[in-house]
């Protein structure tokens, strides 16, 4: 490396106060392994419940107290783990950690085996009697929840077998982590004369966003580059974690790894399939959009690289960490001054580790437990504007995360993700109708609607077809297709043919995009964004031009948890997702900007 190229500091040396404060989970690593100890000894306390559920009332209590009590410390034990690996994925003592912590996680689980079972197999009418028992009633939710997996529990003993399977479960994308974070080497680049700088994970995406086309394409090239160089090892990897979802979901007896992902949050198959067939009636008007884009950026074609930039780059602005966080706050100020205190605090306070560092997780995240401040992992980017709506997203998981934390109880504070992407897009839409509203001249307003449409293209529109990517390639191997390079390549350039239409110049190595995507390694997850923000788009026009009983309704939501299954807490937000009304009316939205854009542009 040229000793003219920006490096990325070591982790000792970023100022603390622009890292997570994790005292609120532990004051040290001593304190972390003294509290592990007693973690790890308390796991045999499993075995004083075995064979005697059935007993009483007051004895099933005791072992789901013990249960809670149980994971409510391994929580706070593997967030500390985890959150301090990300801040440098190379470190072999947090990696440790980490790996101790997931050892007697799974050697609990394996302990805790009988329990799901042997509920599951207690007579009709001893359940009925432990469901009306007082003594329970704090389990009853959970209870009634756990009789729906009756089809799909196995007997104890493959129970255990299962447990004893989780830690070599997560080897596909453990191994992709450890690739795609640490070993990568994407060399540098130069962004203009004697100005270079490291290529990564997250100046890639600041790249994308330069105006300068050349600079766009080589860092493309370059890139993918070093995917295809990885490319078998990296489709083996993704091959293997489909493989281990298919094996999981017909060892439980359901039709198919989809159902299984589907079926805790009582999602029907519709959901997802209204999704996928919504998104592809309106691919025209996403393909108007790339062509709007470049006859706007007067390109003579038009590539991936193309898409990121903002098509008036002229208007883009730096925006300092401070200077960020003070817009978030602005745009968030219709939810209240209890919601806007306690985020000011966090935010200002040191809730979040703002900058990339050699070795750093890379992406955005929000992380917590029931017992910690809702923790945010960023690699700011003052030159990125999306870094500013990645902040406020992920303020919206963790304000989600305060209020549920503070009004349930801990066995129903942890929201699944099917809201969770509801309450961080939800956000977003708040700030980008901020800066429209606020923008001084018709280009900045054009500019502004530019990045909103951007965001359902990639929100909605983009995570749908990675959605349609995991629908299709579980298919193949549930049919036992081989999950060759060749053939996820295949598939994904089909759907790229799709989803960017006729006239977009789509470069042959697009077709490694499949293999570099984190989320592909949690299957049908992705989805979630795309309902999620189709929700969030109905939500925060009913908070913003409504009245006191919408912006109640909207807090009750985060409040709740997993009070309620997800579509119920929906609903009582204000919006159904059962029904194809909000992916339309999202969609709708998106061909009106595009159509409002390409006026403005002209």
């Amino acid at each position: 490396m040229s000793s003219g190229t920006k490096k990325l500091p070591l982790r000792s040396e970023v100022p603390v106060g622009d890292t997570w404060d994790l005292n609120s989970l532990f004051e040290s690593d001593a304190a972390w392994e003294k509290t592990f100890e007693d973690y790890e000894k308390k796991a045999e306390g499993y075995n004083q419940f075995r064979g005697k559920l059935g007993e009483s009332a007051q004895l099933l209590s005791e072992c789901l107290k013990f249960d809670t009590a149980f994971d409510r410390l391994g929580d706070r034990i593997g967030t500390y783990a985890f959150l301090k690996e990300t801040e440098d994925v190379s470190n072999s003592n947090y990696q440790g950690m980490k790996a101790r912590y997931i050892g007697v996680a799974s050697r609990a689980a394996e302990l805790a085996s009988y329990i799901r079972p042997e509920i599951l197999n207690l007579p009709n009418a001893t359940l009925g009697d432990y469901l009306k028992s007082p003594l329970l009633a704090e389990y009853k939710l959970s209870l009634e929840r756990l009789v729906r997996y009756k089809p799909h529990t196995l007997s104890e003993k493959e129970e255990r077998i299962l447990a004893m399977q989780i830690e070599t479960s997560q080897t596909p994308r453990n191994v992709f982590d450890q690739l795609t974070d640490a070993d990568l080497k994407f060399g540098e680049i130069e962004l203009s004369p004697g100005e270079k700088i490291e290529l990564s994970h997250s100046s890639y995406i600041v790249c994308l966003e330069n105006p300068n086309r050349e600079v766009r394409k080589t860092a493309f090239h370059q890139y993918y580059s070093e995917f295809n160089d990885h490319a078998n090892t990296l489709a083996a990897t993704l091959a293997g974690s489909i493989k281990q979802d298919v094996y999981q979901a017909r060892v439980r007896n359901f039709s198919s790894a989809r159902e299984a992902s589907l079926f805790p949050d009582k999602v029907p198959l519709s959901v997802y399939d209204n999704l996928l067939t919504a998104i592809h009636n309106y691919l025209p008007a996403v393909h108007k959009y790339y062509q709007v884009r470049r006859k706007a950026m007067k390109l003579p074609d038009i590539h991936m690289y193309d898409t990121y930039v903002p098509i008036l780059s002229d208007l883009q602005t730096r925006n300092t960490w401070d200077e960020g966080v003070e817009k978030v706050i602005a745009a968030l100020k219709p939810l209240g001054s209890e919601y806007i205190d306690a985020l000011t605090k966090g935010l200002k306070g040191r809730w979040c580790d703002r900058y990339e560092n050699k070795g750093k997780h890379s992406g955005a995240f929000s992380s917590g437990c029931y017992d910690s401040d809702p923790y945010i992992l960023m690699n700011y980017q003052p030159d990125v504007l999306d870094h500013i709506f990645t902040l406020a997203h992920e303020a919206g998981h963790s304000m989600h995360t305060w209020y549920s934390s503070k009004n349930q109880p801990y066995q129903y504070a942890n929201y699944t993700i099917f809201v969770a992407e509801v309450a961080s897009t939800f956000n977003e839409q708040l700030l980008g109708e901020m800066l429209r509203k606020t923008a001084s001249n018709a280009r900045e307003k054009a500019y502004y609607l530019n990045r909103e449409i951007d965001d359902i293209r990639k929100t909605i529109v983009r995570q749908t077809m990675f959605a349609e990517f995991e629908k299709v390639t579980h298919a193949l191997a549930e049919e036992n297709e081989p999950l060759t390079l060749e053939t996820l390549r295949a598939e994904y350039r089909k759907l790229l043919d799709a989803y960017f239409g006729p006239e977009f110049t789509l470069d042959e190595e697009l077709s490694l995009e499949c293999l570099r995507i984190p989320h592909f390694y949690r299957a049908f997850y992705v989805y979630k964004y795309a309902t999620g923000l189709s929700a969030a788009i109905a939500l925060s026009e009913r908070v913003l031009h409504g009245g006191k009983s919408e912006l109640d309704a909207y807090l009750g939501f985060l409040k709740s948890g997993s009070s309620k299954d997800p579509l119920d807490l929906l609903r009582g937000a204000g919006v159904d997702m059962e029904t194809p009304e909000p992916v339309e009316a999202a969609l709708k939205k998106f061909a009106r900007m595009v159509d409002e854009l390409d006026q403005l542009l002209n």
